[in-house]
């Protein structure tokens, strides 16, 4: 086994919140130079910029994590991941069909473009993209789970867009594969308060929308390579394979 360092919750300019700075390149470039094996692309309720930043990040070595930060209709913010671009296409697909048709105002919520690697926009989303959907939460794990990927509720210590901020408890039907405390706390912080949390494997991510915040915390995966099923393997701590967060 490999220890790998994964920041798994880093936005691009493609969500309204993200800086124009985080580009593609710019995200790959200021990984590699925070040493980071694994990173993920969450966006706020977008796969639209994963496959570029896949394959600069890929060039340097380093795994990518594709999927989105979706916003469930509770407004709780949920990470999703999957494995396949044809899983990845209809995640999109899905997203597209829940989103409000709620118009983006760029001088008030931010430009919302998705780039190539030279940096030229090629498309912009005019649909606001840091709305809720209409997709439940239990829908949205159900839809997860069908396309065998991996769900983590985001910042669950926040006091805003988490789970106990929105719900005010830890379901107890909840099927997540972990649970994301953010760089603010700590997991063995949290758990102190809400020891129920430990149930579920705990990770902490920048949540990044600056470059300077990538890697600002990262879990340390211990796996066989730099894989979508050796990370799931890690999340259920089969075969060797574990993660490590910072206390």
């Amino acid at each position: 086994m490999k220890s790998y360092r994964a920041d798994l919750h880093i936005h691009t300019l493609l969500s309204p919140c993200g800086d124009l700075s985080m580009s593609p390149a710019n995200i790959v470039a200021e990984a590699s130079r925070k040493q980071l094996d694994i990173i993920g692309i969450t966006d706020h309720n977008s796969t639209r910029h994963c496959s570029l930043v896949g394959k600069l990040a890929g060039n340097m070595g380093i795994f990518v994590m594709q999927g989105a930060e979706v916003t469930t209709r509770e407004e709780v913010h949920c990470l999703a991941f999957f494995e396949t671009i044809d899983a990845l296409k209809h995640f999109q697909e899905f997203l597209d069909l829940n989103i409000p048709d709620v118009q983006n105002d760029p001088l008030i919520f931010g430009d919302q473009v998705v780039v190539d690697e030279n940096e030229k926009i090629i498309y912009t989303e005019d649909r606001l993209l840091s709305n809720a959907t209409m997709i439940p939460l239990e829908k949205l794990q159900l839809f997860v789970h069908e396309n065998n990927g991996i769900l983590i509720p985001a910042h669950i210590d926040r006091m805003k867009n988490s789970l106990y901020s929105q719900l005010g408890f830890l379901p107890e039907d909840l099927k997540a594969d972990a649970l994301e405390v953010s760089r603010r706390s700590s997991p063995v912080k949290f758990a102190m308060i809400h020891p129920e949390i430990s149930l579920f494997p705990l990770v902490t991510n920048s949540d990044s929308h600056f470059p300077d915040q990538i890697g600002s915390v990262f879990n340390t995966l211990r796996l066989a390579e730099a894989t979508f099923k050796e990370i799931k393997m890690a999340l259920e701590g089969k075969d060797g394979r574990r993660i490590i967060s910072p206390c």
